[in-house]
């Protein structure tokens, strides 16, 4: 048996976490392999942020377009070439991943393409894509590996798939389409499921979200989630929420045939050409072979974590989706930098003590203060917490306000024509510290981005209300948002 080539770290998975980490470790002098099974970039820049959020940019524009009578200016009709929309998302993709893979090359970095499975605690053996297999180990050992779509347990869906498998599409593989569905059925009404939704929707395509809970977006307060569900009926898509989806089949046109009930045990069909299904995701570590580690992973797949990204086997990292927690590109890339921190992989021109961060740097820092975005249109970005999450018992013993005032009210919304959503802040009335912050709005990911600034600055909610904001600009609206506070009832 050949020996394994030996280095000093092994990356499992090129993502947000896993390149910048690699870089580093490279530019420290250690001999470093990144190990990826499909393309360097991980999910953001191949199939996640970066894709999605080109396609939907050419949503926007196909909906500006056809609202443009309302601004006065008039045209004779548009129409919408996929191919070009295709075109432009994988022309933007190729970019960012051959300027990552020129990063990791400039590095130093060893690349294998191919899929990695543990022989051993620290032992990695590579099915290489070309053919053959090599055999790596190394001290330390970084899991990046990510998610995927997940199936739900549909009945009748692993048939359709056989039948007509460009018909079921995950989050993956509807980037990939080259004419617009005619009549698209959306399973599932989380974050990825609603951009997906819309986008087609205002690309030309008749869609159909199905929702098993009670409201859109099970994470957002259910009043926010309702102002979200009426943007998307008045846009002309069809929301069924409270409905499971019980059987699914093929009809005689290739179609797909959706079988739903509803909570009071009523069922219906709906008819669709494709069906997205967006019910979730699962982690990429049931290939690893985990056992020759001594790793266990949760229920979920997931592996679980110390606070600075630790396992139980010393020298055994976990980094991004795979680990418990929000899967968040922003995350992904926070966790690189704990890895860094903790193993000093940053250069100090000097020994002032403020060139080095703070030790030891967790994840548990960023739990408070974490943010987010949605992007729908208008987007939906939030930072803290949520009212829902407060619970009953903090309601008691603590004085917490609420306020909310809708985007009709801000100047530069209505200058713009951009007046659908709401913004509602959560906030302790006696200290005015803010605890939670959500906009439903015009740029609402960039207006709650400057709300987190005051959050981990200890900025209070009446300093925002009495900051001189630019006009006009949607930050002044932070003026006016607090005189909608009111008390929150236990």
């Amino acid at each position: 048996m050949t020996s394994p080539k030996v280095y000093d770290a092994l990356i499992l998975g090129s993502g947000q976490s896993g390149n910048p980490l690699a870089s580093a470790l490279a530019k420290t002098g250690r001999k470093t392999c990144m190990i990826e099974r499909a393309h360097i970039g991980g999910c953001c820049i191949n199939e996640g942020c970066t894709p999605t959020k080109t396609l939907i940019a050419s949503g926007r524009a196909a909906y500006m377009a056809r609202r443009s009578a309302d601004y006065g200016v008039h045209h004779g009709g548009i129409s919408v070439d996929m191919k070009k929309v295709k075109q432009r998302r994988d022309d933007i993709v190729s970019s960012w991943r051959a300027g990552g893979e020129r990063r990791l090359k400039d590095s130093g970095v060893d690349v294998l393409m191919g899929e990695a499975k543990f022989v051993g605690s620290k032992e990695v053996s590579v099915s290489l894509n070309g053919g053959g297999q090599e055999t790596v180990k190394a001290e330390w050992v970084f899991i990046n590996t990510g998610e995927r779509p997940a199936m739900p347990p549909l009945d009748g869906l692993s048939e359709v798939i056989k039948a007509v498998p460009n018909k079921v599409l995950d989050s993956t593989s509807i980037q990939g389409l080259e004419a617009v569905p005619d009549k698209l059925i959306v399973l599932g009404g989380g974050y990825v499921g609603l951009e997906f939704a819309q986008l087609m929707q205002r690309l030309g395509a008749k869609v159909t979200v199905v929702q098993r809970g009670k409201q859109l977006l099970p994470r957002e307060d259910a009043d926010v989630a309702e102002e979200l569900r009426t943007i998307l009926v008045d846009e002309g898509l069809e929301i069924i929420l409270r409905a499971d989806a019980t059987h699914i089949a093929t009809t005689g046109s290739d179609g797909i045939s959706l079988s739903i009930k509803n909570d009071s045990g009523e069922e219906s069909k709906l008819q669709g050409s494709h069906i997205l299904i967006a019910t979730g995701r699962r982690p990429n570590t049931d290939t690893l072979n985990l056992s020759a580690t001594g790793i266990e992973t949760d229920k979920r797949g997931h592996i679980p974590v110390n606070p600075d990204l630790t396992t139980s086997v010393p020298g055994i990292f976990v980094l991004g989706d795979t680990k418990p927690g929000p899967s968040f590109t922003h995350v992904s890339y926070d966790d690189f930098r704990v890895v860094r921190d903790n193993l000093d992989l940053l250069p100090h021109p000097s020994s002032s003590p403020n060139d080095k961060p703070p030790k030891p740097h967790t994840i548990q820092a960023r739990d408070r203060i974490l943010p987010y975005v949605v992007y729908t249109d208008p987007q939906l970005g939030h930072v803290g917490l949520h009212l829902r999450d407060i619970p009953q018992s903090e309601l008691q013993s603590r004085r917490i306000q609420v306020a909310k005032m809708p985007m009709s009210w801000v100047a530069r919304a209505l200058e713009t024509d951009e007046t659908r959503g709401v913004m509602k802040a959560v906030v302790d009335g006696d200290s005015g510290e803010i605890l939670g912050f959500t906009c439903l709005g015009m740029e609402g990911g960039e207006i709650m981005s400057a709300v987190q600034m005051a959050m981990m600055g200890g900025v209070k909610w009446w300093d925002l209300r009495e900051a001189v904001w630019a006009h006009p600009t949607l930050m002044e609206s932070l003026n006016n948002l607090w005189g909608t506070l009111e008390e929150v009832k236990a």
